[in-house]
C-alpha cells in the first residue's frame, strides 16, 4: 500500500480485468518459484514502527503533514490518520551487535523526529493505542491527506455497505459505530521483516504463527480505547472490526475477515498468495501495464504489481511479502503482531526474541506446528490479546508423551522459548553481549509479570484513586508514559503511578 494510488472510481470491467491480472501474477509467482529465481539468503531483517503525535497535554495532535515537512527524511512517512507517522529502519544483516546498532539508530531517529515535532508543539509517542484518543478524533476528516487512504476508506466502506460496529468486551465493554475505517488508525504497531528463501518460507511463517501469542503476551501495550479499559492488547480486535467488509450476514456464513490470523499451517509461500485471491475480493482494482508472464519468458523479473497491491489489503498478522531488489525477486515474512513501544530497548528486545525463536523453531527436527493444531495457535493469539502477560496458552508437551498442555505464558517463555531464542540468536551469529542484554529484558518482564499494558492500567487506576477523573487520569498516564519512554529504560523497570508534585517552597 506504499505505492502512489490515484483516487478514482471503478467500473465492472476494471474488476474483471484486475481479477485476470491477479491470476496472471499468481501464475507468474508459481513459475518464479518453480524456476528457483529467488534471491539467496542474506540474513536480512527490517523494522517499521508506527507512531503517534501528542501535545504536551497528552492529547492527539493532527499535524503529521507539518511534522513530516520539518523532519524531511524518507525514513519517515505518513500513516492512516493525521496523528500518525511511521519510521522505517533500513534493512540490517542479522549478526554481530546488530541489535545495539538498531537501538542506536532508533534512538537517534526518534529523538530527531521528536525535536522537529516540538516545533509545532507536538511530540512522539510510541504506544499501541493512544489512551487519550476520542471517538471524535477518529473520523474520516482526520485521515491523512493522501489519495490511497481516501480510496481505501471509500472502497472498504462501499464493500461493507453500512457503518462499522466496534464491540470489544474486556475489563470494560465498548460498543460504538463508525462511518469510516479511521478507527484502524488507533492501532500503532511494529512490523518485523525477515527475508527468506522459498524453501524456508513455510517453516518460518509457521514458526511465526506459533509464537504470535507469546509475542503479544510479552509485548501487550494497548489496554485502552475511547476511555475504556478493554483487552491487554486491544489492537487486533479493533483492527479486525474497523476494516471488516462483512456485514453480519456474511459473518454468519463464515466469510473470512480481511484482518485474519489464518486457518492452517502452510507448505509454501504460494499457499498464502493463492488464499488471498480465492477468499478476498479486490478492494483497489488498479491495473499495471506489465505483462508478468511475458516478462518472465523474456528472462526478466516481474513486479507482480496487482498481486502486491491486493496482498497489501489482506491484513494477516504474519504476512507474505513479494519484492524486487536490484532486479532479483525475494520473499519476506512480515510479522505484524506487536504494538509500538514502550521504549526503544523494549522494541529491540521484542525483535531479538522474535528473530531468535523463529530461527530455532523453523530449524527444529520436530516442528511445533506438527505437534499442535492450528486452531490452538489461533486460540492462543486470542487469549494473549485478552490477558497479556497473564495469559494461559496451549503448547505441545515436552518429551515423548505427545499431545498439548496448558501453561502460563511466562512459564512457557522462561522455561522453553528463551533458551530457544538464545540458540536462534547464536545461529544468526549475534554477539553474546547483545543476546544476553535483550533476552534479559524479556526474562525480567516475565519475572515481574510487567509490560506496557500492566504499567498503563496500574498507573491509570492509581490516578483514579487519587481523585482524578477518567479523562484526566488517561491524559496524566499518557504524559507520564511519554516521559518514561524518552528516558529509555525498559518498561519492567518503570515506577507505577504518577510522580508526586514538587511542593512549593
Amino acid at each position: 500500500m506504499g505505492e502512489k494510488v490515484v483516487a478514482g472510481s471503478f467500473d465492472l470491467s476494471d474488476r474483471q480485468r484486475y481479477r485476470d491480472k491477479l491470476r496472471q501474477c499468481l501464475t507468474g509467482l508459481e513459475r518464479l518459484l518453480a524456476q528457483q529465481r529467488f534471491d539467496r539468503p542474506k540474513n536480512l531483517m527490517g523494522l517499521e514502527i508506527e507512531l503517534n503525535l501528542v501535545g504536551s497535554d497528552g492529547l492527539p495532535k493532527m499535524l503529521n503533514a507539518e511534522v513530516l515537512e520539518r523532519i524531511a527524511s524518507r525514513d519517515f512517512q505518513t500513516e492512516l490518520a493525521m496523528f500518525n507517522l511511521e519510521v522505517n529502519i533500513a534493512p540490517h544483516r542479522l549478526g554481530g551487535r546488530v541489535f545495539d546498532r538498531l537501538a542506536e539508530e532508533l534512538r537517534i531517529a526518534l529523538a530527531y523526529a521528536d525535536r522537529k515535532a516540538g516545533e509545532v508543539d507536538a511530540g512522539i509517542a510510541m504506544i499501541g493505542i493512544l489512551p487519550t484518543l476520542d471517538r471524535d478524533d477518529l473520523v474520516s476528516s482526520n485521515l491523512s491527506d493522501v489519495d490511497r487512504y481516501t480510496l481505501l476508506n471509500d472502497q472498504i466502506v462501499a464493500a461493507r455497505g453500512e457503518d462499522f460496529t466496534l464491540d470489544i468486551e474486556g475489563v470494560e465493554h465498548l460498543r460504538c459505530t463508525s462511518g469510516s475505517i479511521t478507527p484502524e488508525a488507533a492501532c500503532t504497531s511494529v512490523q518485523l521483516h525477515l527475508q527468506v528463501t522459498p524453501g524456508r518460507f513455510a517453516d518460518v511463517w509457521n514458526a511465526a504463527q506459533a509464537i504470535a501469542a507469546p509475542q503479544v503476551a510479552l509485548g501487550a501495550n494497548s489496554p485502552f480505547l475511547f476511555g475504556r479499559e478493554l483487552w491487554r492488547e486491544s489492537r487486533p480486535p479493533l483492527f479486525q472490526q474497523s476494516t471488516d467488509t462483512r456485514p453480519p450476514e456474511l459473518q454468519a456464513q463464515g466469510v473470512r475477515p480481511r484482518t485474519w490470523f489464518g486457518e492452517r499451517w502452510i507448505t509454501s509461500a504460494y499457499d498464502l498468495f493463492e488464499e488471498n485471491l480465492r477468499y478476498f475480493p479486490a478492494l483497489l482494482p488498479i491495473c499495471d501495464e506489465e505483462d508478468p508472464l511475458a516478462v518472465i519468458e523474456a528472462g526478466g523479473t516481474p513486479k507482480l504489481a496487482e498481486l502486491v497491491l491486493h496482498n497489501g489489503t489482506v491484513y494477516r498478522w504474519n504476512r507474505p511479502v513479494y519484492g524486487v531488489a536490484d532486479g532479483v525477486p525475494h520473499l519476506r515474512v512480515e510479522n505484524r503482531v506487536l504494538p509500538a513501544g514502550p521504549s526503544v530497548t523494549d522494541v529491540v528486545a521484542n525483535a531479538a526474541f522474535y528473530y531468535g525463536v523463529v530461527r530455532a523453531l523453523a530449524e527444529d527436527a520436530r516442528p511445533v506446528w506438527t505437534r499442535m493444531p492450528f486452531e490452538a495457535a489461533a486460540a492462543n493469539f486470542d487469549a494473549a490479546c485478552r490477558y497479556g502477560i497473564d495469559a494461559r496458552l496451549e503448547w505441545p508437551r515436552r518429551g515423548r508423551l505427545g499431545g498439548t498442555t496448558t501453561v502460563d505464558a511466562v512459564t512457557l517463555v522462561r522455561d522453553e522459548l528463551l533458551p530457544l531464542a538464545a540458540a536462534g540468536l547464536d545461529a544468526w551469529g549475534i554477539e553474546p553481549a547483545d543476546r544476553d542484554l535483550y533476552l534479559g529484558v524479556i526474562d525480567e518482564r516475565c519475572r515481574r509479570r510487567a509490560n506496557g499494558a500492566t504499567w498503563q492500567a496500574a498507573t491509570f487506576h492509581q490516578a483514579l484513586e487519587k481523585g482524578l477523573s477518567r479523562d484526566a487520569a488517561l491524559a496524566a498516564t499518557t504524559r507520564r508514559y511519554r516521559e518514561l519512554m524518552q528516558h529509555g529504560d525498559p518498561v519492567h523497570s518503570w515506577p507505577v503511578g504518577l510522580p508526586e508534585p514538587v511542593p512549593m517552597t
